[in-house]
């Protein structure tokens, strides 16, 4: 029987369009594919190394601490069900949730968190909130096995959050060693495999204790660190999702393309002009308000981040607590910069280094403040620097100006250290700070934070710029991925396919 050539033609047609239709288009009901910039290093313990790559597969998917910091910012329990704190704010005690297990059998109980806590606080330890945290608590008290009973020497407005940041992770004394190349938690996902340079894989744990309400049994974490590569990722199908997407100028792509979902949301990234406050000229307050007043932040966001990106004017973001906005305490004012410089007695034109790391945000953003400074009388040499170059430099106090994000929440503290890499050294801060890490009311703090960033403000100890956003594109039908990250943390557990 003779096929009609129509008919012949239609099944071709539809033969090329199941060829050429992305991965993206067939179901996946149990296993979501997601991509990430950066491949954790040098392991994926994140109590000894400080990489936010670490948390983003680890936290809250394979290794818990005792309270959640959710999306949103709140504070809500994880290992610990509830706790209570004295009106000093020195003594915390923690209720621990019972029944719970780690992945490899081993029983949680308070006896794994005074050894969490204690291996953090060591000599030696690399935990990165050692200094500021860890050294703070004074003695671990367990009076039964489900209570625990923590002491600070000094109080500290933030530790509840501080125990929902993936340095406050709990681990097992038995597995606590080879954390970095298996870990082994509490977490409604375990560890599987790691391919060095291509994925990391995580299966569900069926021991959870609300294993039922997980939904996805296999997450795979691919990294792929070149923005053109992460869109061609997605457009094939390749992965499900890019929690934080790495090229702005696509959005509109994806906007516009029925099988994906696009959000916009905000990370607790501070991106700044960091000043070094030590070096001479930028020792003079004068100094540092010229170059605030020299930088027009709106063209930075438009020309560095489409337009994405809400403005700051000190060290905190607008989805934090407390936030005040001081945009306009140091605004874009070329002719009052020329003015100030004079009046500091500088000598134009100012020579000086622009060291910039590799993000878009600091080499696109670095090339239109260069621009903008050179328009006052400060010329600003670009340096383009890899991050362990940035690290062993900038990072060290070798600087004069960056271009920096800097990720970690609630971090407006490291202000009151003096060896700090912008080297600000301000008596009225370190008491702003002391009395709001001893105040315990809720407002009260709030008002104390207030004044912090209002100190910072005014003596423009860095040029604040913008809140670093976060694009979150995936196919439509993945639900549940965090579009803001107040920690760098992807939350597996609350992700489903519809």
């Amino acid at each position: 029987m003779n096929t009609p050539s129509r008919l012949i033609a239609a099944l071709a047609l539809a033969a090329l369009a199941i060829a050429a239709a992305p991965a993206s288009a067939q179901p996946r009901k149990d296993t979501a594919i997601l991509g990430m910039t950066l491949e954790p290093a040098p392991g994926l313990d994140p109590t000894s190394a400080s990489a936010a790559a670490i948390g983003e597969v680890v936290h809250y998917n394979v290794l818990e601490g005792l309270t959640k910091i959710n999306m949103d910012g709140r504070i809500t329990p994880l290992l610990a069900e509830s706790w209570s704190i004295d009106p000093d704010g020195k003594l915390y005690t923690f209720k621990l949730r019972r029944g719970v297990r780690f992945h490899d059998g081993e029983t949680f109980d308070a006896s794994d968190v005074k050894f969490s806590f204690e291996r953090a606080k060591a000599d030696g330890s690399t935990n990165k909130a050692k200094k500021q945290v860890f050294d703070n608590i004074s003695r671990i008290d367990t009076p039964d096995e489900h209570t625990v009973m923590v002491v600070l020497n000094n109080a500290d407005g933030n530790f509840l959050f501080r125990m929902g940041e993936n340095t406050a992770v709990i681990l097992d004394p038995k597995s606590a060693a080879t954390t970095a190349s298996k870990p082994i938690g509490t977490g409604p996902f375990r560890f599987e495999t790691w391919a060095k340079g291509s994925a990391i894989t995580l299966l569900k744990w069926d021991g959870y204790r609300n294993a039922n309400a997980v939904k996805i049994k296999k997450v795979i974490f691919r990294f792929i660190n070149d923005p053109a590569a992460q869109v061609a990722a997605l457009l094939a199908g390749d992965i499900d999702g890019m929690p934080r997407f790495g090229a702005p100028q696509n959005l509109k792509q994806f906007q516009n393309d029925p099988r994906f979902s696009v959000a916009v949301g905000g990370t607790e990234g501070k991106t700044i002009v960091s000043i070094n406050n030590k070096k001479k000229p930028f020792d003079d307050v004068r100094v540092r308000r010229a170059i605030a007043a020299a930088i027009d932040r709106k063209a930075i966001i438009d020309g560095a981040m489409e337009g994405f990106g809400a403005p700051i004017g000190s060290h905190m973001v607008p989805t934090d607590a407390g936030y005040v906005d001081l945009t306009k305490v140091n605004p874009y004012n070329p002719e009052k910069a020329k003015a100030l410089l004079k009046e500091a007695g500088v000598a134009t034109p100012l020579n000086v280094t622009l060291t910039l790391p590799p993000p878009q945000y600091a080499r696109k953003g670095g090339e239109i403040i260069a621009s903008q400074l050179a328009k006052v009388g400060i010329n600003a040499k670009i340096e383009n620097v890899e991050w362990a170059q940035w690290l062993s430099g900038a990072f060290k106090g070798n600087f004069d100006l960056t271009v920096i994000s800097h990720v970690e929440p609630l971090d407006f503290d490291r202000y009151g250290d003096p060896s700090y890499y912008w080297g600000y050294d301000s008596k009225a801060f370190k008491d702003l700070l002391a009395k709001y890490n001893a105040t315990t009311d809720a407002k009260a703090r709030l008002a104390v934070l207030g004044d912090i960033q209002r100190l910072l403000a005014q003596d423009a100890v860095n040029a604040y710029l913008f809140q670093l956003p976060q694009f979150a594109v995936s196919n439509k039908r993945l639900k549940g991925l965090w579009s803001s990250s107040p920690v760098f943390a992807n939350d597996m557990a609350a992700v489903r396919w519809e």
